[in-house]
């Protein structure tokens, strides 16, 4: 009999891993699939691509199929002695083509696996679906259940589907069987949903950390001040020490985004506003102040 390589026949390494062999054998299957392919030789084709797969695809026969060696394609073979006695005794006798022996060994092509379409072993599952979704940062950090419209993908169905608190903007939500039929009697596709985090009016999100600018009056920064904030888990009251600067961060631990290994920081960042009008009696006080106070903001400048 001729030695056939499996692993070449999908195009994967012999080190690949199921998900890397499921993966070849999805592609390989849809571009030589009798219905649709106009690949010259598809059925043949087709059928290695579905051999190749019913053997590496299941853990036993892989391993038992591992322990043939390696061998050229198409090069005369017979098993090492004693090799089918294990399996009955009767592996690589005269006439035997190499998918037989698995034939022989497991109970029939296929083994217990289905027949659909053609197809020796499991028929190819349906495309995988990807969609975009867009959340406001409360729904991120809550959580929320919300339904999608899929339009002519997965037959336009309506999904539900439920986004856990701390959902971060780049991530996915996997819904497996929830993306197309197979058009070829296997398992549906999966949905792959691509999360985006909206702009928030106060808050910035930054990773797991959430940051809060918080205008400050000149004479809060100087002398201290007591602010009510807003967080995303309810209103909490900091104190600000005496000489705040602008762009200083005030750390509440705990209060950003939820994860499965804690929350992130929630920041409060100090930003020093004036009023956009000054009355006579306050303008006389700001310059009361200049002329008591010999403070100088930018020692490293140069001097008139």
């Amino acid at each position: 009999m001729k030695y056939k390589d499996y692993y070449k026949t999908l195009g994967v390494k012999r080190d690949a891993s199921a998900e890397d062999i499921k993966k070849a054998y999805r592609r390989l299957a849809r571009k030589y699939h009798p219905d649709v392919s106009k690949e010259a030789g598809a059925e043949e084709q087709f059928k290695a691509v579905n051999e190749a797969n019913d053997v590496l695809s299941d853990p036993e026969k892989r391993a038992t199929y591992d322990q043939l060696g390696v061998y050229q394609p198409g090069q005369e073979f017979r098993p090492p002695p004693g090799w089918g006695g294990q399996f009955g005794g009767g592996a690589g006798q005269a006439g035997m083509d190499f998918s037989d022996l698995f034939s022989q060994m497991f109970g029939g092509a296929g083994g217990h696996g289905q027949r659909s379409h053609g197809f020796r072993g499991k028929a190819p599952s349906g495309q995988d679906v990807e969609a975009n979704i867009t959340l406001t940062l409360e729904e991120a950090f809550l959580g929320v259940e919300k339904e999608i419209h899929l339009g002519g993908q997965a037959g336009g169905a309506n999904v539900r589907y439920r986004v856990p608190a701390g959902a971060l903007p780049g991530k996915r939500l996997r819904l497996a069987g929830k993306g197309q039929p197979s058009p070829y009697g296997g398992a549906n596709g999966d949905l792959y949903l691509n999360i985006h985090v909206a702009s928030h009016a106060l808050f910035r999100l930054e990773g797991q950390d959430i940051y809060l600018d918080t205008p400050m009056a000149p004479w809060e920064a100087a002398l201290g001040a007591s602010l009510l904030v807003p967080t995303l888990s309810g209103s909490v009251r900091i104190k600000v020490p005496a000489g705040a600067r602008s762009g200083q961060k005030l750390r509440l631990p705990g209060r950003g985004m939820p994860g499965k290994h804690g929350a992130g920081e929630f920041y409060v960042q100090l930003q020093m506003v004036l009023p956009a009008e000054l009355d006579d009696t306050a303008r006389d006080l700001l310059q009361q102040l200049a002329n008591h106070c010999d403070f100088d903001p930018r020692p490293a400048f140069p001097k008139e």
